[in-house]
């Protein structure tokens, strides 16, 4: 098969400007007829595989690329029921008094001396440190929602790797960076993986009604500080955002739409993880907004936003620029816009268009968009032929080092996308991540056991001898016995609390009931492939791995360069006189390979 050709220089360009393969759009461009089926091509399959998902091995492209594009696409877009899908296992670390969660250590344990208890548990009637209980179950909740939460994203990975419908997560993807949520904030796993699953749920389904679920999510409550938003005294965090982030955009709507937008809202909060209207704290009086005026709730606010031309094309060119190209020219735009209004805003038939259009197979689209970590990690394991989402090296940890942190996006504005995933120190980055799939650090530590470097400190001090007060000391302080000894007695008989001691064993008691995430390295066998597929010289495997693993074709320099290390490090052309050793050298030459350029384009 031909890959699609581009020069280095472009390719660079790419990366740069974060912009598509060419200025100046030939005549495939924009235009959103359907593909014949003589146009149908093994290229184009591969390139529905890779926008719709997460990539894929040689035989599912083999499969789609007998199929007409009608059914090809038919097939990328027939979700299975959900719950054929392996369900995530919670670790019940959650219980009855947790919810709701105080939004500080300082509220939770006033809280506690005001009432005699916070989070289900009673303040000490006596003794030294009373209220310790309460501040070691609030640090216990923080850390064990927070290993959770990494819990869910690798169920989410695994996901992505291996349902036989990626599209589903590609777009659950696609959301989660749209009505961006962190749980840093939220602080409840359980209100973060009920999000994904809304996603997951309606996400190719109606934009308006999943709108509308997300504006009642407890997620996206908490995170834009529902609970604050009251009548007399309005919040306008979510008024702002639904128009500025998730509709409209800017330039649709005034500073009193927002005021006005916030009045409506009033009284929308949730209870544990279902939405609650509280109607004393609603705003019933009059409103105005985009040029209506009425007694307007939540939902007639909604409405008015979703018939808005202006929605209709935000959403649309938004999903274009993350499945087809990041360039839109004002026309298209337009155009997109219109098409999704006339398809009543139904995400799935606007993909199907998308995706059927000579537009999406245009060479301007083919191999112009820069993935981000988390298609990058996972689109790499597929491509590997893997069935599970290593250990080693931990997802969360690579794809946030990368930049994307699933369930902690930067800001409610997400992630950036484009030309932010690839600065040097990041492609730097992207090429150590290959470096510890196929030659995995010995030296690594589970992060999700070791707590900080901190909480190490302590448990050391703890197990030295010393005294609670002498272990939670900060580690630059240096603890004189004999100086400190009466103050240490005195702390610990008058303390009401210490902090650091309730940091600590938060941290035990979250690793204790958390369940452990598999810490297993990738189990590669290159050599196997190169052998199932009779590769018999250095110029062989370098094409087949560029076949498999590339959206764009290499450089014919970079392809001659990469044979001549593949040569040298097997002291031969002849793979079938390297059998006994052929492993390591092809595990080089991976590096290689997908520490290039060209390896970040998808």
């Amino acid at each position: 098969m031909a890959k699609h050709r581009t020069t280095r220089l472009r390719v660079l360009e790419i990366l740069a400007l974060g912009i598509g393969l060419a200025l100046h759009a030939t005549p495939s461009a924009e235009d959103l007829e359907p593909l014949t089926s003589t146009d149908w091509t093994r290229e184009n399959a591969e390139h529905l595989l890779e926008r719709s998902g997460f990539g894929a091995t040689p035989g599912d492209v083999d499969r789609l690329a007998a199929m007409p594009p009608e059914a090809a696409v038919a097939s990328v877009l027939a979700f299975q029921p959900l719950d054929e899908d392996p369900p995530f296992v919670h670790s019940g670390v959650f219980r009855e008094g947790l919810d709701p969660f105080p939004p500080s250590r300082p509220a939770t344990t006033a809280l506690a001396k005001r009432e005699g208890a916070a989070l289900g548990v009673e303040v000490k009637p006596g003794g030294n440190r009373p209220v310790q209980p309460v501040v070691n179950e609030f640090f216990y909740w923080l850390r064990a929602s927070r290993l959770e939460t990494d819990r869910v994203a690798y169920w989410w990975a695994n996901r992505m790797l291996t349902s036989p419908t990626p599209l589903r997560e590609k777009l659950a993807l696609f959301w989660h960076g749209h009505f961006a949520t962190n749980e840093d904030k939220v602080r409840d796993y359980r209100k973060m993986h009920q999000q994904l699953e809304l996603f997951r749920r309606a996400g190719a389904g109606q934009f308006d009604v999943l709108l509308r679920e997300v504006s009642k999510d407890p997620a996206m409550l908490a995170f834009l500080d529902a609970g604050i938003n009251v009548k007399g005294s309005p919040n306008e965090n979510f008024a702002r955002e639904i128009m500025e982030l998730f509709t409209m955009g800017v330039g649709h709507y005034a500073e009193a739409d927002i005021r006005e937008a916030a009045r409506a809202f009033t009284g929308w909060n949730f209870v544990g993880l279902d939405f609650a209207f509280n109607e004393t704290e609603h705003d019933r009086d009059e409103k105005c907004f985009l040029g209506e005026c009425g007694n307007f709730d939540g939902d007639d606010v909604i409405d008015r936003i979703v018939s808005r031309d202006a929605t209709a094309e935000f959403i649309a060119v938004k999903l274009y620029r993350f499945f087809v190209r990041e360039s839109v020219t004002e026309n298209h735009a337009r155009r997109l816009g219109a098409l999704f209004r006339d398809l009543d805003l139904d995400v799935g038939a606007y993909l199907e268009t998308l995706f059927l259009s000579r537009d999406f197979y245009a060479p301007e689209s083919i191999g112009s968009r820069i993935k981000g970590p988390v298609e990058l990690a996972v689109s790499t394991y597929k491509k590997l032929g893997l069935e599970e989402i290593p250990g080693i090296p931990d997802f969360n940890s690579v794809t946030g080092a990368l930049g994307q942190r699933l369930f902690h996006p930067p800001t409610v504005a997400g992630w950036s996308q484009g030309r932010s995933w690839v600065t040097p120190g990041l492609l730097f980055d992207r090429a150590n991540f290959v470096l510890d799939v196929v030659f995995h650090d010995i030296s690594f530590v589970a992060p999700d056991r070791m707590g900080g470097y901190e909480i190490r400190a302590v448990h050391r001090r703890l197990r030295e001898g010393a005294t609670i007060s002498e272990a939670t000391k900060p580690a630059s302080d240096a603890i004189d016995a004999d100086m400190m000894a009466a103050s240490n007695l005195l702390a610990d008989r008058d303390e009401a609390f210490n902090t650091r001691f309730g940091s600590y064993r938060g941290w035990q008691r979250a690793t204790e009931r958390v369940i452990p995430i598999p810490r297993a390295p990738a189990r590669l066998d290159l050599a196997g492939i190169v052998l199932r597929e009779e590769l018999l010289t250095a110029d062989d495997v370098v094409a087949h791995f560029a076949e498999r693993f590339f959206s764009v074709e290499l450089p014919a320099d970079t392809a001659r360069s990469l044979s001549a290390f593949l040569v040298e490090q097997l002291g031969t052309d002849d793979v079938n006189e390297a059998t006994s050793y052929l492993e390591d050298p092809l595990r080089e030459l991976l590096h290689l390979m997908l520490s290039l350029p060209e390896y970040q384009l998808g």
